[in-house]
């Protein structure tokens, strides 16, 4: 089985911003080989075009700063090279919950891209998880902790999150073998 591991990182404010004003701001992936450890990994952010600056909240939170969306491409030219990285073949695409999933859908409808039919073969690791330790779905940092894992990196960073939800997918798979 060919898996990406994918996180996403959107605008964000304290308020609840409207689903369809969310953008991607980070795209984080890992691929796992056969045996579940990483073979490759992708990380790239994406400049907003709704509202290209970034609240202070948002900053705080993600530890991304607006340089760093300053000098970045727009979803436009960022996913195809996500694509690219991906490659051809059968994969299985593996996120914690449906939000970034659903997040790539509405970031293609906004900049007219197809959504690729090959993400609909997606694994929601946040309900499998819940399904295999008969608990109610949370976060990933509590999947972490349940497993005896510790955070690494920073959590609310794409790549940083996508390497810890391999961790946990490694483990949670491995397990329904």
């Amino acid at each position: 089985m060919n898996l990406v591991i994918f996180d996403l990182e959107a605008a964000c404010r304290e308020d609840r911003i409207p689903p369809e004003e969310m953008e991607i701001i980070e795209i984080g992936a890992v691929k796992l080989g056969v045996d579940f450890s990483p073979c490759g990994e992708f990380s790239s952010f994406a400049k907003p075009v709704l509202n290209p600056v970034l609240t202070d909240f948002c900053k705080t939170l993600t530890g991304i700063g607006q340089e760093n969306i300053d000098g970045a491409e727009d979803f436009k030219a960022v996913f195809p090279k996500f694509l690219k990285w991906i490659g051809d073949g059968k994969i299985t695409f593996c996120s914690w919950g449906n939000y970034d999933l659903k997040q790539i859908k509405a970031d293609c409808k906004r900049h007219g891209i197809p959504f690729p039919g090959s993400f609909n073969n997606h694994i929601n690791l946040k309900w499998l998880f819940a399904e295999k330790f008969n608990c109610r779905p949370c976060g990933m940092r509590k999947a972490l902790n349940k497993l005896g894992l510790p955070l690494a990196g920073s959590h609310h960073r794409a790549l940083d999150d996508a390497r810890n939800i391999a961790r946990i997918a490694k483990f949670v798979l491995e397990k329904g073998k």
